[in-house]
């Protein structure tokens, strides 16, 4: 039981590595099933863009379904457009915000094409039928050559002994997809620890109010989403009887609209409060009635799990 319970502990701790790590593993598999199963370079005029559509389009859809299935990306989006939404703040704020809380979900969102890219490129299937059909390397590899040479190199792909009859000058066409790979790993795994030592550099709290903020945060969803589940029971209980018994509803408290709309504004943080969330805000400013986007309000990226809620809800 112990072990168990350190194990979760650990996990809870380690949630959002754990959970790019599992991402990148299953687009990984992915990878390798399409290059199995699904991809055969046709070895021709066409090299070029068929290898380029396995390369490119499903890194593009993943990027998509990044966006898709990050709830902060819905937060902002809903009801953004409607006349009525009871916001206060100014469209230059509003535009900083919105801004800011793209970036950060963007970079969660190149999570998994970048981590199919790499793949891709490492094994080098795909960029081989792709390089094996562009002008460019027709032109750096079969210079000076015969016609035959670019016969041979759209044929690479499907016998590899023909790379070595063609030229010795330039690295292969799996070299060069490996380098590549590689390349962008590095490249990747650099900007993102120079951007999370940024992130870290400009927090606007400490080390250990972070490490509670976080806590807070988690208890307050759980308690949230048990709450509106009773609620939502109760609620449905006392309509559900009304109509089969035809009897008047009893009083019933709940939020109102303008309620709801306070509660569920991105967040912002603002050095002169201490307001670990919006509820916290709306209960702490008398129902909500000053929340506005003000001056000093900022979207620092550490924060940025305020507005997450649990890893079982996508925000669809």
């Amino acid at each position: 039981m112990d072990t168990l319970r350190k194990a979760l502990d650990f996990c809870i701790r380690h949630q959002t590595i754990l959970g790019y790590s599992i991402v990148s593993l299953l687009t990984a598999a992915m990878e390798c099933i399409f290059s199995a199963v699904v991809f055969k370079c046709p070895c021709n005029s066409g090299n070029m863009l068929y290898g380029s559509v396995f390369l490119i389009v499903p890194a593009f859809i993943l990027f998509l379904l990044g966006y898709m299935v990050n709830p902060r990306i819905w937060r902002l989006l809903t009801g953004i457009c409607t006349p009525e939404k009871s916001c206060t703040c100014s469209p230059c704020g509003t535009c900083a915000g919105c801004f800011c809380v793209l970036l950060q979900v963007t970079a969660r969102a190149v999570v998994a094409p970048l981590t199919w890219l790499a793949v891709a490129l490492l094994r080098a299937s795909f960029y081989e039928c792709m390089a094996s059909g562009s002008s460019l390397i027709k032109n750096l590899v079969c210079q000076d050559k015969e016609t035959a040479c670019h016969e041979m190199l759209v044929k690479i792909p499907c016998d590899e002994k023909l790379s070595e009859k063609i030229s010795s000058e330039f690295l292969s066409l799996q070299a060069q997809s490996q380098l590549i790979g590689w390349f962008l790993i590095i490249s990747v795994m650099t900007a993102a620890l120079i951007v999370k030592c940024i992130s870290r550099c400009c927090s606007p709290v400490s080390y250990l109010q972070l490490k509670f903020w976080k806590t807070y945060s988690k208890k307050e969803c759980e308690l949230f989403e048990s709450k509106a589940k009773e609620h939502a029971s109760k609620l449905s209980e006392r309509n559900v009887n009304c109509f089969f018994e035809a009897t008047d509803p009893a009083p019933f408290q709940t939020p109102s609209n303008e309620d709801w709309w306070k509660i569920s504004f991105l967040y912002a943080f603002n050095s002169q409060e201490q307001h670990y969330s919006m509820l916290h805000k709306y209960v702490n400013t008398n129902r909500g009635s000053s929340i506005r986007l003000g001056k000093g309000d900022q979207n620092p990226a550490v924060l940025g799990f305020v507005d997450e809620t649990t890893v079982s809800q996508s925000g669809l």
